[in-house]
């Protein structure tokens, strides 16, 4: 999933964005409107975290740009404005959550987690064959097993069990899951799969991830392979 933090401040700005990422989040920063209305008429986002007070505007006027789009994502508010005057305020312009500076960073997360299950009507649990994936524990086992995840080996999992039968290209998962553009260079992809592939299929006789030579990889609980020869 991808977040998008609308913070001036570098050092909250950087707290936030390494904190997310570790959580298995992909993460943008727009560090004042201008930047933040650019990114969101860019980038379907999955949630923004929203600071109100920016350089070059109120970031009320952020939220309301925000909420006249089509498309309009759950938008939690981080702000030092903690009176209850500015919360309520912000919740009637169209904020779901308002978190006030200082903040406890577990409590944000637990707060992103709730607002990304209440915004997206996902099933919390996923299942390809006897491989479990628990999305709000973030949980992984197999054949009753529990396997023990990185939190970008969850987010790939996770992807690929939500788009199970169908083939994800590197690039795909690269933007899905970090926060940088595919270069056509990178290998990034292909070590996270074989670490997964450690985990989660070397000791079981039926293979999940299959390669898709021309494509990327797929998760399929198949007992034939997916990859084809060239040409076919």
């Amino acid at each position: 999933m991808r977040l998008l933090v609308v913070e001036d401040e570098k050092r909250i700005a950087g707290f936030l964005s390494r904190g997310l990422e570790s959580a298995g989040y992909a993460v943008d920063v727009a560090g004042d409107g201008k930047s933040a209305i650019e990114c969101v008429q860019g980038t379907d986002y999955d949630l923004i975290i929203l600071d109100l007070m920016l350089p070059d505007t109120d970031g009320l006027k952020v939220l309301e740009r925000i909420r006249n789009r089509k498309a309009s994502p759950p938008v939690l508010i981080l702000s030092a404005r903690g009176g209850v005057d500015d919360r309520v305020k912000g919740l009637e312009v169209g904020a779901d959550d308002y978190l006030t500076k200082p903040f406890a960073f577990v409590e944000l997360l637990a707060r992103v987690r709730a607002l990304l299950r209440r915004g997206q009507p996902l099933p919390e649990r996923l299942q390809v064959g006897d491989l479990v994936l628990d999305c709000i524990r973030r949980r992984v086992s197999r054949a009753g097993e529990t396997i023990d995840l990185a939190p970008k080996e969850f987010s790939i999992l996770e992807y690929l069990m939500r788009n199970r039968g169908r083939p994800l290209s590197r690039t795909m998962i690269v933007e899905h899951v970090w926060d940088m553009d595919y270069d056509g260079l990178t290998n990034i992809v292909d070590v996270y799969i074989r670490h997964l592939r450690s985990k989660i299929d070397d000791r079981f006789p039926l293979k999940l991830i299959h390669t898709v030579r021309g494509i990327g990889y797929m998760l399929e609980s198949a007992e034939q392979p997916a990859e084809k020869p060239a040409g076919q």
